[in-house]
């Protein structure tokens, strides 16, 4: 039997409560000696690590920079090197998008390029969400079909969207059309097979048509495209794991990718404070939850330590809250490092607490990366975390006699 297999026969439901706490790219590099968890002001964490074990988690693998999809599969307990989900499938689905298995979605950001093409800023000055809607109902006008293939944009938060190409034959083995960073040519897809190339090049010709149209809405003059996915098959974690669980999370990658693995998505508003109220709300529905803390990712990716040392603080600030739940089994812990530094995600671990009445607390001072690598939990696969937070909740039968 496979590790899979094994767990799926060993788990059993019960009326245990499970919480993961997921704080976007919390993990950081030292600037002037500290990384930004160790610079931020953690009373509540400061008083709840002694009680817990700590560790440090590798998102994906050593040396492996992981995307935001990746590294949440992992989280949930999928190997991410055989689910491999592309994140315009989970930005169509966290924005509630009814895709069929022949769609092609793509996650998209408006862009400003110079006049010679180079991106010189990849969120094009992070422009509003009503702006956004404004861009995207006239391009829904202008580009209604490429090549036969109808093309639908969904506005998303700010400068993202969601682009669906609706036809038949569409793969989705592609390359992103979008260089990653500022300072490079903007440029088109490539297919990565020979039946591919037929649907590159109807995306290109609808990107080059876009950057024709787009001229009079600097700095909102191109878009990048990428994560081109179709729907794939994966087992939901009820399945996998007898769990009944829930997502509470702001941003539609994150809800994507929820659904995709089977988890109710709760509605919630935007602040911390509500998606806490949303869980309290909910607590005795569901026996596992997913909640997602977007802003210290956000301040990493634009490599404002102050303004990451900031979120770290409000969400220490809501963390009380979610401790007088008293789950049956707490993680929190991050889907990815991103260090003000590097301005993007890293290969670095991310910290981790686990509590339950059954851990053996290693009395931990701090929820830093330096004093979690002390933590009696070592340095272990992301994908680990699940069964531990079974095991703790009492939901894992012996395994062999």
């Amino acid at each position: 039997m496979t590790k899979e297999e094994v767990l799926q026969s060993l788990a059993v439901q019960t009326e245990s409560k499970l919480i993961m706490v997921v704080i976007d790219g919390i993990g950081g590099l030292p600037i002037r000696g500290k990384t930004e968890l160790e610079a931020a002001k953690t009373p509540n964490l400061n008083r709840f690590t002694p009680k817990a074990a700590c560790g440090l988690i590798d998102p994906i693998s050593y040396g492996i920079t992981p995307g935001s999809g990746p590294s949440h599969l992992a989280l949930f307990g999928y190997d991410p090197f055989r689910y491999e989900i592309g994140r315009g499938v989970m930005e169509a689905l966290g924005i509630d998008i009814p895709l069929t298995r022949d769609d092609l979605a793509a996650r998209g950001n408006f862009a400003t390029i110079d006049e010679k093409g180079i991106v010189v800023d990849r969120r094009a000055g992070r422009i509003s969400t009503e702006k956004n809607r404004e861009i995207c109902k006239f391009l829904g006008n202008e580009i209604k079909e490429v090549e036969g293939a109808r093309v639908s944009i969904y506005p998303g938060k700010e400068h993202r969207f969601v682009l669906v190409f609706r036809g038949e034959g569409l793969r989705d083995d592609l390359t992103d059309a979008d260089p990653q960073k500022d300072g490079y040519k903007a440029k088109g897809t490539e297919g990565l097979s020979e039946e591919a190339r037929k649907t590159a090049g109807v995306i290109n010709l609808y990107l080059k048509k876009v950057n024709e149209v787009l001229k009079p809405f600097h700095p909102a003059n191109t878009i990048l495209l990428r994560g081109f996915s179709k729907i794939p098959d994966i087992p939901t974690m009820s399945e996998r794991f007898k769990l009944r669980p829930a997502a509470i999370a702001t941003y539609p990658m994150y809800r994507g990718l929820a659904r995709l693995v089977g988890m109710e998505i709760l509605k919630t508003g935007e602040s911390l404070q509500e998606e806490v109220e949303t869980l309290k709300k909910n607590f005795e529905q569901f026996d596992f939850f997913y909640i997602h803390f977007k802003k210290p990712d956000m301040a990493g990716e634009d490599g404002n330590f102050k303004m990451k040392v900031k979120a770290i603080e409000e969400i220490d600030r809501i963390l009380p809250s979610i401790f007088r739940l008293n789950p049956d089994v707490l993680i929190l812990t991050g889907d990815h490092s991103t260090p003000t530094p590097l301005k993007s995600h890293s290969w670095h671990p991310n910290p981790i607490l686990l509590f339950s009445k059954y851990t053996r607390p290693d009395g931990i001072r701090r929820f830093t990366e330096r004093h979690c690598q002390k933590g009696q939990l070592g340095r272990f696969p992301a994908m680990e975390i699940i069964p531990l937070m079974l095991a703790n909740g009492l939901k894992l039968k012996k395994f062999g006699a």
